[in-house]
């Protein structure tokens, strides 16, 4: 992480701010037994006084980026009441809201005990301070009792004032010298539009049925003194998006890609490439959105790049692991060769026309990869399931993006989890659940939703 914002965090800020999609990651951890407070409160703890701990400040010069400040306040860790497991999804959906990524906080922890013995814990994070590998570094590094250092910025105007200099810098040379490649060659008309920046992922969001809670009057639970106890029904989200999430085990996930001479991320393509197709979509060939972890070294931060590829009903998970391998190589830049820091310099509603839809195409597929064995347990309550994904608080029906269906990925201990996210408001649950199923059906891949 840099003391001051990435193109790609002030992207995601444009779109917490309503120009765009409004993007939240979220870790939902299933346990099989209750959750000790003492635990979450640890984890919240962590959360607080490590790298997520910060918020946006604005720069006080034209050009010059916004810049971190540490921020320590946290939100409350919210207990609810008992959930029935069929609602353990509606909950989780309902979770982003309230984060504030420029006062702070951005991100808040969640717990709900189910009716089945277990429990549910979310954790929520504004994509402004993280991607969803730097969630789970974060969340990591909180179990784990190790804090990452937070770089930030001196409140002093004279590094704003070369901040500027420095971006308007690039921003002339670098678009100056586009003009004149473009002049040199002789192109005519405008250049395909390929914007730096992250997949405007789907939302996720799905209305939420009201929730019993335990009373507790709210004055005596200060943000950062202890638990909130929810004493009101869960308000309903108008957001008409449906998500699933559902279980497979790695070892038969891994040995069926293999057989299919695939890898176990062009198996995945290929499942929600298939899964919009069993939804009703009749075009031969979608095209997917897959974004890349760029980090070289584990940090909190958003460093990730976005790359396109073309799938066609007849590719085999084979076909799709060398269309993916040479996808890699050619990731999307900023528009016509001009430097992508021309975001960062221009007025935020100029930035998000210029940027708009970044990224987005027919599907998302994000693999995020494998969770670390601390995330496998919260104290002595052992984790069932975990699923990483994004949800979209706020996101309007008649603002809805491009993409159709959005998959995330990740794997912990022997299971594979997959999350799905339809952004059609006439499907249900069920339907997406059905559609899914066909679609692992001739790849012979077991899935368990939740």
């Amino acid at each position: 992480m840099t003391a001051r914002l990435s193109v790609v965090d002030e992207i995601f800020l444009r779109t917490h701010r309503g120009m765009g999609t409004p993007i939240v990651l979220q870790g939902v951890w299933r346990t099989a037994e209750r959750v000790p407070v003492g635990v979450l409160w640890a984890l919240r703890e962590g959360l607080r006084t490590g790298e997520l701990g910060r918020r946006v400040r604005s720069a006080r010069v034209p050009g010059a980026r916004r810049a971190w400040v540490r921020n320590v306040r946290g939100l409350p860790l919210t207990l609810y009441g008992v959930l029935p497991v069929a609602g353990l999804l509606d909950w989780a959906d309902a979770r982003g809201a309230e984060l504030d990524p420029a006062r702070g906080p951005g991100w808040r922890l969640a717990y709900a005990p189910l009716a089945d013995g277990g429990a549910v814990v979310s954790l929520t994070c504004s994509h402004v301070l993280a991607d969803g590998r730097a969630l789970v570094l974060a969340a990591d590094r909180a179990l784990r009792g190790v804090a990452g250092a937070v770089e930030v910025l001196p409140l002093d105007a004279r590094s704003d004032w070369g901040d500027a200099r420095r971006q308007w810098g690039v921003v002339l040379d670098g678009t100056a010298r586009a003009g004149w490649e473009r002049l040199r060659r002789g192109v005519s008309g405008p250049a395909a539009h390929r914007a730096t920046g992250p997949l405007t992922a789907p939302a996720l969001l799905q209305p939420v049925a009201p929730v019993t809670q335990r009373s507790i009057p709210r004055r005596a639970l200060p943000a950062d003194r202890g638990p909130r106890l929810r004493t009101s029904p869960v308000p309903p989200d108008t957001t008409a998006t449906v998500t699933l999430v559902a279980q497979s085990p790695l070892a038969t996930w891994d040995s069926i890609a293999e057989e299919h001479k695939g890898t176990p991320n062009s198996l995945f393509v290929a499942l929600i490439a298939h899964t919009l197709w069993e939804l009703g979509h009749h075009r031969d060939e979608l095209t997917a959105s897959l974004p890349v972890d760029t980090r070289a070294e584990p940090r909190v931060d958003n460093d990730l790049a976005v790359t396109a590829l073309r799938i066609t009903r007849t590719d085999t998970p084979a076909d799709l692991r060398e269309k993916a391998r040479a996808a890699y190589e050619y990731r999307m830049t900023s528009p016509a060769g001009i430097p992508e820091q021309i975001l960062q310099v221009l007025p935020d509603r100029w930035a998000h026309t210029l940027a708009a839809g970044a990224g987005e195409r027919d599907i998302l597929c994000s693999n995020i990869g494998p969770l670390p064995a601390s995330i496998g347990a919260l104290g002595p309550s052992r984790c069932t399931g975990m699923a990483a994904r994004a949800i979209h608080p706020g996101l309007r029906p008649d603002r809805l993006p491009r993409t159709r269906l959005s998959g995330y990925l990740c794997h912990l201990g022997g299971e594979y989890t997959l999350a799905l996210v339809s952004l059609e408001p006439e499907r249900t649950r069920a339907e997406l659940s059905a559609a899914l199923l066909r679609a692992a059906e001739p790849f012979g891949l077991p899935l368990t939703p939740w």
